[in-house]
């Protein structure tokens, strides 16, 4: 079982930057965040694998960034440039079942309880 407690959820306004935090209880495989925004189904955001690969939702490439501390535990998503439609429920989720692909598709095997962002015009 792996716990996953996110933090850094705020009002921003558009143009502003945040940081997203999320506490692993334990190693994985890959760690990845997810938004969900309401009337809209839930989207890939970034994701990294234990070797430190790193993959973005065209959505969001150029302006967030993915990252982990050195215990491999505590991962980070820097939100640069937000736009209102970066509007949305944050998800840090975890995979410790391997895949044909590290963190190809959606099916992670723990997910947090969800951090907020909202960016205004």
């Amino acid at each position: 079982q792996v716990q996953l407690v996110e933090s850094g959820g705020a009002s921003v306004q558009a143009g502003g930057s945040l940081r997203l935090s999320c506490a692993a209880s334990a190693y994985t495989l890959c760690m990845g965040w997810f938004r969900q925004a309401p009337g809209k189904e839930r989207e890939k955001v970034a994701t990294i694998s234990s070797g430190g690969t790193a993959t973005y939702a065209d959505s969001v490439k150029g302006r967030f960034t993915i990252s982990k501390d050195n215990t491999k535990t505590t991962l980070y998503l820097q939100m640069n440039s937000l736009k209102p439609d970066d509007t949305a429920m944050y998800l840090c989720a975890a995979r410790v079942g391997a895949r044909l692909s590290v963190c190809g598709g959606n099916d992670f095997d723990y997910w947090g309880q969800g951090a907020q962002v909202t960016v205004s015009s």
